[in-house]
C-alpha cells in the first residue's frame, strides 16, 4: 500500500473518535502482505484509560492478530498525527518496521518534531519513518474538532 492509502485508512478510523468525545486520531497496522491487522481511534474518554491512544490500541490488537507474539516486524503503522512519546516508545518496543503519519505535532511529537524517539540511535530498533502524508487533511480533523469544543 502507498503511504497515502495507509493514511486514508487511518483517517477512516479517526472519524470514529468524536462519537465518544475523543480527539480524532486514527491508527492502522498493516501486515507485510498488505492485510489490515488492526484499526483503532483514540479512546481515552470512552474508556477512562490514559494509555488508550489510537496507536497503542492498534498495536495491541495487531500483536494479537499477527501471530508472532508482541513482535510486529515487517508491519507498518499508519497514524493521522505524529506519535507522542508514549506511543513512540510502544512503536519501538513492538518492532514495527515502518511508521507513516499525517500531521506533524510540534507540541508533543516524538517522531521528528519535538523529539525523535523512534529514530534515536541509542535504541536497538529504529523503524523507517515518513511524516507529513496527507498532512492538511489530517490536521483539518484536529482543527475542526477543537473548534467545536
Amino acid at each position: 500500500m502507498t503511504p497515502e492509502q495507509l493514511i486514508e485508512l487511518a483517517l477512516v478510523a479517526a472519524r470514529r473518535a468524536p462519537e465518544t468525545g475523543d480527539v480524532p486520531i486514527g491508527a492502522v497496522v498493516v501486515a507485510p502482505d498488505g492485510r489490515v491487522l488492526a484499526s483503532a481511534c483514540n479512546a481515552r474518554e470512552a474508556t477512562g484509560d490514559p494509555t488508550a491512544h489510537a496507536e497503542v490500541l492498534a498495536l495491541r490488537a495487531a500483536a494479537a492478530a499477527h501471530g508472532d507474539g508482541w513482535r510486529l516486524g515487517g508491519c507498518t503503522l499508519a497514524v493521522t498525527v505524529e506519535p507522542c512519546t508514549m506511543c513512540a516508545g510502544a512503536i519501538v518496543l513492538s518492532r514495527v518496521s515502518r511508521v507513516v503519519f499525517g500531521a506533524w505535532e510540534p507540541k508533543t511529537g516524538a517522531a521528528g518534531s519535538l523529539w525523535d524517539v523512534v529514530r534515536d540511535r541509542r535504541l536497538t530498533h529504529r523503524p523507517e519513518v515518513q511524516g507529513g502524508v496527507l498532512a492538511e487533511r489530517c490536521a483539518a480533523l484536529m482543527v475542526d474538532f477543537f473548534d467545536v469544543i
